[in-house]
């Protein structure tokens, strides 16, 4: 018997003492050099840093453990660390002289890496230059993100369409203008990234409990305030300013933004010379006050005015390459006025029924009332140029154009959504149910007319006989491309969701694992003729594994997502090329593999994570559509079939310590097969892409700090003319149309100067009032590229076929900048 108490006293002594985890770094102050002798204690234990200011505890497995780093005549940090059976957590801090900062956060290891989603910090990429800063810019140096068009937020991922990603703003989903077709009438994102905590994104795979598109997911998590504090950013392409604070006994947390923008300095870069006057202001607020211990309201408001005042006065571009130099020249007359008003609302409450289970219930309004008027006269000349000296030849094409416009639209979206999340020790569930109305009211009056060496130009693809002068030519007059359509309607659409997350112990691997699905019903109803589609159905199974396994000295997460995700069409989707509405477009399809992989390791006592991914998208029932600039026309029908596989690669980590920076690789295609006439490359088939996010700083003084944003994307698909189709008996057809534009390349860079921080502070005299105050400057576009984004597209009587002409995007930029919080 006492052998036995023996052998028992044994084995629990030895699983105590297994059920260990580490935690492990370097010790080092404000200008990164290490600290020897720092205190570590936690509970009734402690430690000191060594010569190099590296150490290394033993913690207690899955429980909270109270860490505190201190050292003589430096300030402390506690932090709160909760880890895994035989797993090191990398933690360094920065101790700062004569300053205590006390900050608890609860590190969850491998939480995004089982979800397969990035996630960012968006205060530690604030600096980052971009003609568009801010979160997109971020996202466009993630693999499998493309844009090659600096003035635009857009994105495409992996293949699919600008439309084809979700964004959401605290759990709600936000949307963007329909009628905006260049990048230069884009002004603001929705998002405003002085708001925002942080960022998650998912280039495909994603959970059931994310909406009904086929490409990717981005959740924004704004700020709650716990102090006041205002920021302000000025530079010279706009303004933005913050305020945030609590109120009501510290019940209310309200954050509040307002931005200008400009994008005169980026347009007055480009080969078009114009008189260009656009006025793009938000005004965003997130509010949340707390009820009690148990429930809470939330309140997200955005208000979006953008007015676009444009007259071009002249064009001149040198196109053809090498070999077959030419250039056209054009002399405009006339002006477009848009504006693009967006209104947009939610309130959400949440309820905790008791500490594993809560609901929150939202409703939410979003109203854009756009308006696109145009009248613009364009005379053209096309020569052929010497190679050489660049001077005119001889003229090979005259000719004129008249663009007109009456285009207004206004759609009113409203919706109610109700989620329940219930935790049973590992098992976490979550269902949930969204009713939605969409009411459109759209008025299209659009036309072209074209006059080439005196001839006016039919639609190509008119089949009309003239066999003047035996027989007289008795068809009307009509213009070159014409659509004029009025529309009055409303989508009903109802969905919902359930799913199950998992974490399971096999032996010392852990496995999670996600099994969810999702439905949609929807229908469509013509409100001038009162006729209604059929009711339409989806439904989506969704399934993910990942496995960390026990491997001594590798710390590696395997993924593999598999899923069937549907994207119920919106109206832009049901509105085909004559601008008429088709009822029995069906949702499009799209077949998810993702396997991944994220392996995480040190290199110079630094952490670094290299991720790879590996992806096939089988695409069914696709509304194909063309591209022109950031327009999207589709053809509303599902008579077309792809694919797109590629890879994904990305090395990130601390290459400067303290300072997190990356390198993308992405390699893509994609392909459609339209009524089974063979492949052709997507608009979006962009076969390669580089980027490189890097930020450093000055060794000898940290304060002066650089940033360099560099993206090489492969050409894409330059496009087709306003009337093609991928009809076969189209005159104009889009599968003649494939020649592609230049590769993209930009590079981007910055510096700036801190003058004031939370490791410099004054406490005398004016710099006494800031939290942080810094200088900037950045260089846009350092190499001076001529970047292009489609073609315009001009007809030629003789030969009966189009130049294409590429649109050049913004040139080498200066820009100044200042950064301020009090």
């Amino acid at each position: 018997m006492k052998n036995l108490f023996f052998f028992i006293f044994l084995s629990f002594s030895y699983l105590a003492t297994a059920q260990t985890g580490f935690v492990s770094g370097i010790i080092t102050n404000q200008n990164k050099e290490p600290l020897a002798g720092a205190t570590i204690t936690f509970g009734n234990k402690g430690t000191v840093s060594s010569s190099d200011g590296t150490y290394t505890i033993e913690i207690v497995a899955y429980e909270k453990t109270v860490v505190k780093f201190s050292h003589i005549g430096y300030g402390s940090i506690i932090k709160t660390f909760k880890g895994y059976k035989n797993k090191t957590i990398k933690y360094s801090p920065t101790l700062e002289e004569q300053s205590q900062e006390i900050e608890e956060i609860t590190i969850k290891s491998y939480e995004a890496a089982q979800q397969g989603v990035l996630k960012l910090k968006a205060k530690k990429f604030k600096r980052v230059p971009g003609a568009n800063a801010g979160i997109e810019n971020l996202l466009m140096t993630q693999p499998g993100v493309n844009n090659s068009n600096e003035l635009s937020t857009q994105y495409s991922v992996r293949g699919g369409s600008f439309d084809e990603n979700l964004v959401y703003v605290n759990g709600i989903e936000v949307y963007r203008p329909f009628l905006i077709r260049s990048g230069q009438q884009e002004g603001l994102s929705f998002l405003n990234s002085d708001m925002t905590e942080n960022i998650n994104f998912s280039a495909g795979g994603f959970e059931s409990k994310y909406g009904d598109r086929l490409s990717s997911v981005l959740n924004i998590h704004y700020k709650k305030p716990t102090k006041e504090l205002s920021t302000v950013n000025l530079n010279l392409l706009g303004a933005s300013y913050t305020y945030e604070n609590l109120f009501l006994n510290k019940k209310l947390s309200t954050l509040i933004g307002a931005r200008y923008r400009n994008n005169q300095l980026l347009v007055n870069s480009k080969d078009t010379e114009t008189n260009f006057k656009p006025v793009f202001v938000d005004l965003q607020t997130y509010l949340s006050y707390k009820i009690n211990h148990k429930s809470s309201l939330d309140f997200l408001g955005n208000i979006a005015i953008n007015n676009y005042n444009f007259t071009p006065i002249s064009r001149v571009t040198k196109f053809g390459g090498l070999f077959e130099p030419r250039e056209l020249v054009i002399a405009y007359d006339g002006n477009e006025q848009d504006d693009f008003e967006t209104y947009f609302g939610a309130l959400s409450y949440k309820y905790n029924f008791s500490k594993n289970t809560n609901i929150n219930l939202t409703a939410s309004l979003f109203n854009t009332q756009e308006q696109e008027y145009y009248d613009i006269y364009g005379a053209y000349r096309i020569s052929e140029i010497d190679p050489v000296s660049g001077e005119e030849l001889f003229t090979t094409g005259v000719g004129s154009q008249l663009d007109h416009a009456r285009n207004d639209l206004d759609i009113l979206i409203q919706n109610i959504k109700v989620t329940v999340q219930h935790t049973i020790n590992e098992h976490k569930l979550e269902a949930g149910f969204k009713v939605q109305q969409e009411n459109i009211r759209d008025r299209i009056n659009q036309w072209t007319t074209i006059d080439d060496n005196g001839i006016t130009l039919r639609n190509p693809n008119e089949n009309i006989e003239n066999n003047q002068p035996n027989t007289p030519f008795t068809a009307p007059i009509t213009p070159f491309y014409s659509v004029k359509a009025q529309n009055n309607a409303d989508i009903f659409r109802f969905s919902g969701y359930a799913q199950w997350n998992k974490k399971w112990w096999i032996g010392n691997h852990i496995l999670w694992h996600h099994a969810g699905i999702r439905t949609q019903l929807w229908y469509l109803k013509d409100n001038f003729s009162g006729t209604e589609s059929n009711l339409k159905q989806t439904i989506s199974p969704r399934f993910r594994l990942s496995l960390k396994p026990d491997w001594n000295n590798i710390d590696m997460v395997f993924r593999l997502s598999a899923g069937y995700y549907h994207q119920p069409p919106s109206y832009k989707e049901l509105r085909n090329p004559q601008g008429s509405l088709e009822f029995n477009v069906d949702a499009q399809e799209s077949i998810h593999y993702v396997f991944s992989n994220e392996y995480s390791f040190s290199k110079w006592k630094r952490p670094f994570k290299m991720t790879s991914e590996v992806y096939f998208k089988q695409l069914n029932n696709i509304n194909a559509y063309s591209l022109d600039n950031v327009r999207i026309r589709y053809d509303a029908n599902n008579n077309t079939k792809g694919y797109a596989a590629g890879v994904d690669l990305k090395l990130s980590g601390e290459f400067v310590p303290g300072k997190e920076s990356w390198i993308s690789l992405g390699f893509l295609k994609t392909e459609e097969n339209t009524n089974n006439r063979g492949y052709i490359a997507r608009p979006t088939d962009q076969r390669f892409k580089f980027a490189m996010l890097f930020q450093d700083y000055v060794p000898s003084n940290p304060n002066f700090k650089a940033y360099l944003n560099l993206v090489l994307n492969s050409s894409l698909p330059g496009g087709s003319p306003i009337n093609a189709s991928a009809e076969p008996n189209s005159q104009v057809d889009r599968y003649d149309f494939q020649t592609r534009l230049r590769p993209y390349r930009r590079a981007d860079i910055g510096v700036a100067y801190i003058i004031v921080d939370e490791n410099k502070s004054y406490q005398s005299g004016f710099l006494k009032h800031f939290k942080e105050l810094d200088l900037g400057l950045e260089l846009f576009n350092i190499f001076d590229i001529n970047n292009t984004t489609t073609n315009t597209w001009i007809y030629d009587v003789d030969s009966k076929s189009y130049n294409g002409v590429p649109n050049v995007l913004t040139g080498r930029i200066l820009n100044f900048k200042v950064g301020m919080e009090f």
